[in-house]
């Protein structure tokens, strides 16, 4: 019996190692299928899907029929048709902002698109197309004593948690009180009820709500050219990086970016950069 076990053993081992080297090979052989098939890298390759916020007009709402509207919404349904993708295939949900990045790290989103400022801290933890925004930030506020950010000193100030805005001002407002929300509506809201003096948000946002309450007045603009907006994708992602950024910039030279600022922002100047070469 040990004679036949010791015999037996070496082709035992022989016939071990010849089915791991079939799963090997055919595993082997899948991969690229697999690469083929998801080309994009995609949660799923049929789709893709988009964190981004329900309450950021003019960049990404939803409309009163559910639907979500506004530049970015826009600008990322042509940049998806011009990678393969009918609007269909594309399926946004909102979230809070600070959700947002974390989100796509983690695989629940393929991409991220409010309007999200590309800085080198969040870079460490998602990967952004080329920019395709650039704006100012600005103060919003009902106090006619608020005309320059010295006049924030002991203020109350809102800031959307995770924004370009809280990063700014945990820098350079020290002298404020700052007071954080999930979103611009309820720092709004906050605003309105006497909760904080002013609110520190976009200034394209803090235009729509200054139209809408006759109260709260634009007060300071901050440049943020050194921080423009791009498309969030999880992090080594590259494939599907490449084919943002060469979507985006077909956009861009063919008038599509134009025609959407135009539409969206009404007067605001447009970066040389992202406008049509002649």
């Amino acid at each position: 019996m040990q004679f036949i076990e010791a015999f037996n053993f070496p082709f035992a081992r022989m016939r071990a190692t010849a089915i791991a080297l079939a799963f090997s090979v055919l595993a082997g052989a899948a991969t690229p299928a697999l690469a083929q098939d998801n080309p994009l890298g995609l949660i799923d390759s049929a789709v893709i899907s988009v964190g981004t916020m329900g309450d950021a007009k003019p960049y990404a709402f939803t409309t009163a029929d559910g639907n979500f509207s506004g530049f970015d919404i826009e600008l990322f349904l042509n940049i998806a048709e011009r990678l393969g993708f009918k609007k269909e295939q594309v399926i946004f949900t909102g979230q809070e902002f600070s959700a947002l990045m974390p989100s796509v790290a983690n695989g629940r989103f393929d991409v991220a698109a409010a309007a999200i400022g590309t800085t080198d801290k969040r870079k460490q933890t998602v990967d952004f197309s080329d920019g395709y925004l650039a704006g100012f930030l600005t103060v919003l506020t009902p106090d006619a004593g608020i005309t320059d950010a010295a006049g924030l000193k002991g203020k109350r100030l809102g800031v959307v948690q995770g924004t370009l805005q809280e990063i700014y001002a945990e820098k350079n407002l020290t002298g404020a009180d700052l007071v954080k929300f999930p979103d611009n509506n309820s720092a709004i809201s906050g605003l309105n009820n006497g909760t904080v003096d002013a609110h520190f948000l976009d200034y394209e946002a803090a235009k729509d709500y200054s139209a809408r309450y006759a109260d709260l007045k634009v007060a300071v603009n901050i440049p943020s050219f050194d921080a423009p907006a791009g498309f969030v994708i999880r992090k080594g992602n590259d494939a599907l990086r490449e084919a943002l950024n060469k979507a985006l910039h077909e956009a861009m030279q063919d008038g599509t970016w134009k025609t959407l600022h135009e539409k969206w922002f009404p007067g605001t100047p447009m970066p040389e950069s992202y406008l049509p070469k002649q």
